[in-house]
């Protein structure tokens, strides 16, 4: 490699590291909670305990539940119902319309039943700031700052521009490391040159999990995008024959229980997550919408929606996702190190710990080279009046 192209290598590592570190930094520290979310959630969680059960002990309908939620809010729709397979609970979210809830997100809220006895657990009230959880403001600051799909793309920008300051940084760490042992650090040396040794080796030797994850992050700030281009193709085609009829009204909706029973007996394999109701943005006007994801640790985290016509209670299609939306779907485990128990949670913990360090010498790295060249500056420019300061007399006299 030749000087001029280390120096301009050098030089998109510097600044693609120095416009990311920050946000960067941000990212870490929110993503170091959200790696044990489950758990935070689990014990910030102040619902009233499961009742007691046989392990084999079946599920109440879903049109039990449905039928509790109307009578309590008589005035407003259920939007979507969802069970979880590792507790016994399945919750139900209402609001006025689809249209409020598109509108703004706040005028929904839930009520989590007991799966077993139908028992309400606990619930939330539309507007309800004191409903929202703590875990939910770290994930909305860690993926869009608060400011919607533009405050993803940002995010996602500057995931990218990490994975470019990585790429760029093993560009110019060969040459660097030329005439030292691989991992040295100076220690016996100035503080600035041991934080530079420090710096380069935590990089390197994290350099894989900070690729992966910096690389799904770009993938995941996407998702909005990519779940817009999968409804005006392949989503839009499917309900192409459908166009021009009404969405059903309550009293039309055939039973949701009906729909997830015949998805159960379509797909014995997969696990039913949730049933989106007719109406939703993210769904279909005309059918009740069906998550179902595998049983085994890596298919649990590749989801396949299934429509059931929600008039008639016919299962209309098994949705095979896109390539694009797959790699979304498998990106989200692998950014978040969830897909393999509490060792794995640790381990990703600890990286994130030390990509933390990685950023902030860094971030001091440039200062003190900063300063140092101010200082230099300031030092020159003494010295330059300093010496024509007699020249100056002179000229006077």
């Amino acid at each position: 490699m030749t000087r001029s192209m280390l120096r301009k290598w050098f030089w998109i590592h510097k600044w693609t590291s120095l416009v990311c570190t920050v946000f960067l930094l941000l990212i870490c520290v929110t993503g170091l909670p959200l790696v044990f979310r489950d758990e935070i959630n689990d014990l910030l969680d102040d619902s009233l305990p499961y009742a007691s059960a046989p392990e084999n002990t079946p599920n109440v309908s879903l049109d039990r539940l449905a039928e509790i939620s109307r009578k309590m809010y008589p005035d407003e729709i259920i939007l979507f119902m969802f069970s979880d397979d590792d507790e016994p609970k399945i919750v139900v979210t209402m609001a006025p319309s689809w249209k409020a809830f598109t509108e703004n997100r706040k005028s929904a809220h839930w009520i989590k039943f007991d799966a077993h006895t139908a028992k309400i657990l606990k619930q939330t009230k539309p507007f309800d700031e004191d409903g929202v959880r703590f875990m939910d403001v770290i994930l909305k600051l860690h993926r869009d700052l608060f400011a919607g799909l533009p405050g993803e793309l940002f995010m996602g920008f500057m995931a990218l521009l990490f994975v470019i300051a990585i790429v760029s940084g093993v560009v110019i760490y060969g040459p660097f490391m030329r005439k030292l042992d691989f991992g040295t650090v100076r220690a016996d040396r100035s503080p600035r040159l041991k934080w530079l040794d420090l710096h380069n080796m935590l990089g390197v030797v994290t350099l894989a999990w900070a690729l992966v994850v910096g690389t799904t992050g770009v993938i995941n700030e996407l998702s909005k995008p990519l779940f817009g281009l999968w409804q005006m193709t392949d989503v839009k085609a499917m309900l192409a024959p459908m166009q021009g009829k009404p969405t059903p009204s309550i009293a039309e909706l055939s039973s949701p229980q009906g729909a997830l029973d015949k998805t159960r007996a379509a797909l014995p394999d997969m696990i039913a997550t949730s049933v989106v109701f007719p109406g939703a943005t993210f769904g279909s006007p005309f059918h009740y919408l069906i998550w179902t994801k595998g049983r085994e640790p890596l298919t649990s985290r590749l989801f396949s929606p299934v429509l059931v016509d929600a008039r008639t209670g016919e299962l209309t299609n098994i949705v095979t996702m896109p390539w694009y939306l797959r790699a979304l779907e498998v990106s989200r485990p692998l950014h978040f190190g969830d897909y393999g128990g509490m060792p794995l949670k640790i381990i990703w913990a600890l990286l994130d710990l030390v990509t933390i360090v990685v950023l902030g010498s860094g971030l001091y790295l440039w200062w003190t080279r900063r300063a140092s060249v101010v200082s230099a500056a300031e030092n020159e420019l003494v010295t330059s009046n300093t010496a024509s300061a007699p020249l100056s007399g002179q000229a006077a006299e």
